[in-house]
């Protein structure tokens, strides 16, 4: 209701794109928890009051739950990252110096299409377990569209960026270059993961671990950070220090690519996940990612 108050007095084309993520991601959370709710509800009755909602030995489908968490599961991704987009994209419209209502807008379109397809896509979580053909390509064909609107705001900001007037030592810049790169790569490798066929080989690995967190949490800790950058100084009228950025930026670039890009190998190596014990071979690898997370801790 606070957004819509906003919305119906303001110009649309001046309304905050930071305020339309927001509202992106309210109607996500509205149409996925109530799902995520029925799924823990029916799984409480079957656990306590013998009813057979997902237990198949009473004639349920345990695949049914799945399907209800992972609808909640993958926009939940969206949830997190929406704010990101949002944050990240007002700060290329303001330093952009050719500002026009196609940038606005491009983004703004762009947003809504990745919350529409964002919301048909849970079943990319579930190859392994055994969808129909149809099925399995009808999720994994959306979920490579979801690369066109992704796309559109990549370049968008890439375009604002290099008609921008900032300095090129600034740490916002660098901040944002990061949050591009990092998760433009996260998202190349969930071009791979899309495909069925390829998502059935890795989807057990660390490959999956590596993408997740070049995507959603690197991407989630850089808005965070280049949010705090951007309106500390507006906030308490206090500046930060230059140079201590810069040198956050380049530790926390380094150890998340430490920790992070290795995990790629282990994947392709076949290393599954959630798995403690690993061949002797492989822990030179996790010794540089240990490093990597302990430097990012640092940073």
């Amino acid at each position: 209701c606070t957004l819509y108050s906003v919305f119906m007095t303001n110009v649309f084309s001046r309304t905050s794109i930071v305020l339309w993520s927001y509202l992106f991601t309210s109607v996500l959370l509205l149409v996925t928890l109530p799902v995520l709710a029925a799924a823990i509800t029916m799984l409480l009755f079957d656990r306590n009051f013998c009813f057979a909602f997902f237990d198949p030995l009473g004639g349920g489908d345990p695949i049914l739950f799945q399907h209800m968490f992972w609808f909640f599961g993958h926009p939940e991704v969206y949830v997190l990252i929406l704010p990101g987009f949002g944050i990240i994209s007002h700060i290329c419209l303001s330093i952009s110096a050719n500002f026009d209502a196609f940038g606005f807008y491009g983004l703004l379109f762009a947003m809504f299409s990745i919350v529409c397809l964002g919301s048909s896509v849970w079943g990319h979580h579930m190859f392994t377990v055994g969808l129909d053909v149809k099925t399995a390509v009808f999720f994994s064909s959306v979920t490579m569209i979801i690369g066109v609107p992704t796309g559109i705001k990549v370049f968008t900001w890439l375009y604002m960026l290099l008609n921008s007037s900032v300095n090129v030592s600034d740490p916002v810049l660098w901040w944002v270059v990061s949050f591009i790169v990092l998760f433009t790569f996260g998202g190349v490798t969930g071009i791979v993961l899309s495909a069925c066929v390829l998502d059935n080989i890795l989807h057990d690995t660390w490959f999956v671990v590596a993408h997740f967190h070049y995507v959603m949490s690197l991407g989630s800790y850089i808005s965070i950070i280049v949010m705090f950058i951007w309106w500390w100084p507006l906030i308490t009228g206090l500046s930060l220090n230059k140079c201590l950025l810069q040198c956050q930026c380049i530790i926390s670039n380094v150890g998340f690519n430490l920790c992070f890009f290795p995990m790629h190998y282990f994947g392709l190596c076949g290393l599954p996940r959630r798995v403690c014990i690993y061949e002797y071979s492989y822990n030179w690898i996790n010794v540089v990612c240990t490093v990597g997370s302990f430097i990012s801790a640092f940073s």
